[in-house]
């Protein structure tokens, strides 16, 4: 689970910014939305971002982004840039490093992971555990020159010299340790155990407005009848009035204009898909149909099948959201949805908070929504579970949690005290 994610010099975060989903003494709805990790580490399983538009919101799902997808990243060669992008508002910024540090927890053990990089390289990367409450180091990796100088814990980690001189070969300065790491045949059980979190609990990209979710969807619901049954039931609940769901792989042919350019390096497609696709010259794809319930003239229900082509976008997003956050749940994992609100009415909104809250484990939700009605659900939603992006006037984004504020229990309606500027975080129209 994670507990934090502090960034500075990244995007529209220019000081440093802490995120949290560690819980305060609020014991409000501690059966389902807070798990102890570890003695003395309760985290919660969901928090919501609040802020207006250009405030920072998506910035910080970004910021969790990139490190999911740096970990692993392979560059073609040491001049291919890294990725990040600094805080430009500013004169100095933008040729100054980016930092990142996250703090999680896997099987009961408390992990710190720290990464600071420019465009070009990478300066420092560390990863420390905490067989206790002091932190032992697993790693520490510093660019002396143009090459990386990795150094393992000798009491820590045991790992022969050949296999680090291979790590550090293989790690280029513009790529994460953890990369490297993987392309070697040897096995590190400290490094192996943050890796498996990483693939497995961290391995969805957040979720934006206009994120094609229908393909993952089919693809879930072509793999087990049960994730078909359990998006179902949950569309009944959201009175979709659909009453069946139906995929099946199909095969098309190809044509030949189309061929030529799936053929082509840009598709990125794998090369055994490539050569079948030469051979066979069709296209592997999955058709889904959703039977509607109505009621006709006689009285009686009648059910129609349509494609997917005919549903709102309404639905599809529905059907969507519904299947990673089942996978989420399934896995322990981390989700962020971003606008989570996009073609969703403010109650289906509820409907998925609040069915996700009662499948209780260790996985976590992160939203922004500009949905205020939510600050009002005293009964869905704990204090310290709200955060907010402000932007302040050199552009820098301030990120702040609703539990900072005094006097919380003094104010009747928090979604009028949030619209009257209480919090900030809103536009200055």
């Amino acid at each position: 689970m994670i507990l934090e994610l502090k960034v500075k010099n990244f995007l529209s975060f220019k000081g440093e910014v802490a995120f949290s989903f560690e819980a305060t003494r609020d014991k409000s709805f501690e059966d389902y939305q807070v798990v102890e990790a570890a003695p003395n580490a309760r985290i919660l399983r969901l928090a919501i971002v609040y802020g207006a538009n250009a405030s920072g919101k998506s910035n910080l799902l970004n910021a969790f982004d990139f490190l999911r997808n740096f970990w692993f990243g392979v560059p073609e060669d040491k001049d291919e840039p890294t990725g990040v992008v600094p805080f430009l508002l500013d004169k100095e910024t933008p040729q100054e490093t980016s930092v990142f540090s996250l703090t999680f927890y896997t099987k009961g053990v408390k992990y710190l992971y720290s990464l600071v990089l420019d465009k070009k390289n990478v300066a420092s990367e560390k990863l420390l555990v905490y067989p206790g409450t002091q932190p032992a180091l697993i790693f520490d990796r510093k660019l002396n020159g143009d090459v990386s100088a990795i150094t393992f814990n000798a009491k820590k980690v045991r790992i022969s010299q050949p296999a680090k001189d291979e790590i550090t070969v293989k790690c280029l300065p513009n790529m994460s340790l953890f990369a490297a790491y993987s392309r070697v045949n040897v096995a590190v059980p400290e490094v192996d155990k943050a890796i498996q979190w990483m693939k497995s609990q961290y391995a969805l990209p957040s979720i934006g407005p206009n994120t094609r979710l229908v393909d993952f969807a089919e693809e879930m619901m072509a793999k087990n009848e049960s994730i078909k049954k359990d998006i179902l039931t949950f569309l009944n609940k959201a009175d979709y009035n659909i009453t069946g769901i139906h995929t099946e792989k199909i095969e098309e042919n190809v044509p030949d204009d189309m061929l030529s350019a799936l053929l082509s390096g840009a598709t990125g497609l794998p090369n055994g898909e490539r050569e079948r696709l030469k051979k066979e010259r069709t296209i592997r794809l999955t058709r889904t149909t959703l039977e509607h319930k109505i009621v006709g003239k006689s009285g009686d229900s009648e059910f129609y099948a349509m494609g997917k082509g005919l549903q709102s976008a309404g639905t599809m997003r529905t059907l969507g959201l519904a299947s990673a956050i089942r996978e989420t749940v399934a896995n322990n994992a981390f989700l962020a949805i971003d606008e989570i609100e996009s073609s969703l009415h403010p109650k289906l909104v509820e409907l998925i908070i609040e069915d996700f809250l009662k499948q209780k484990g260790q996985s976590q939700l992160l939203l922004t929504t500009h949905y205020d009605g939510l600050l009002d659900k005293d009964d869905l939603l704990r204090k310290d579970s709200i955060w907010f992006t402000d932007k302040k006037e050199n552009g820098a984004t301030e990120l702040y949690s609703l539990a900072d504020f005094k006097g919380l229990n003094r104010i009747a309606s928090l979604q009028k005290a949030y619209q009257y500027g209480k919090f900030g975080a809103i536009p200055n129209i």
